[in-house]
């Protein structure tokens, strides 16, 4: 077995990967405070060719050297648009007919191995702040909430981690 060379991955040049048929998913951040996660989610949806990720509140954007750090360039793949607010974000959505789905510890949540979602449904997944989570009122607005099982000591992955996760689960599994 021989570790793989850059030139040999045959990966999309920009502009390729600009014009490439993108997943239905839109990533809506609800007040993340770290540009280091939010640079590494920008590397996971390029990686996904997630449609496009939503900057809400106090979630740090693009220019800033801490996304880029983490990022390697996917913030000038992958789409991206801010909101003020993450409510008037879902409400948007909602109104361009996409399926919210929280990702967060709460009553009646689905269990992750469990969501099936129809092939080509628009869904947008919500990640919360780094300690506080999803915001209630974005899980009141949400039509569903995802729970990712964990089995150890600990509440919570990295937000980064959990995006991560939810998005193999979902791709391999539509």
């Amino acid at each position: 077995m021989r570790k793989l060379k850059n030139v040999e991955l045959n990966r999309l040049h920009l502009d390729e990967y600009k014009n490439k048929e993108k997943h239905p998913i839109v990533i809506v951040l609800d007040n993340l405070r770290s540009a280091h996660n939010v640079g590494s989610i920008f590397r996971t949806c390029d990686a996904f060719l997630i449609e496009k990720i939503c900057l809400c509140g106090i979630t740090p954007r693009p220019p800033k050297k801490e996304i880029r750090k983490t990022a390697l360039g996917a913030t000038q793949s992958v789409e991206w648009r801010y909101f003020e607010d993450t409510q008037s974000c879902l409400a948007h959505l909602i109104e361009n007919n996409y399926r919210i789905m929280s990702v967060e510890q709460a009553d009646k949540a689905i269990s992750l191995q469990d969501v099936c979602i129809e092939k080509n449904t628009k869904i947008a997944l919500v990640f919360g702040h780094e300690v506080n989570g999803v915001s209630q009122q974005c899980i009141d607005m949400s039509h569903q909430v995802i729970e990712i099982p964990q089995l150890g000591t600990k509440h919570s992955f990295n937000v980064s981690v959990s995006l991560g996760i939810v998005l193999w689960q979902l791709r391999i599994t539509n």
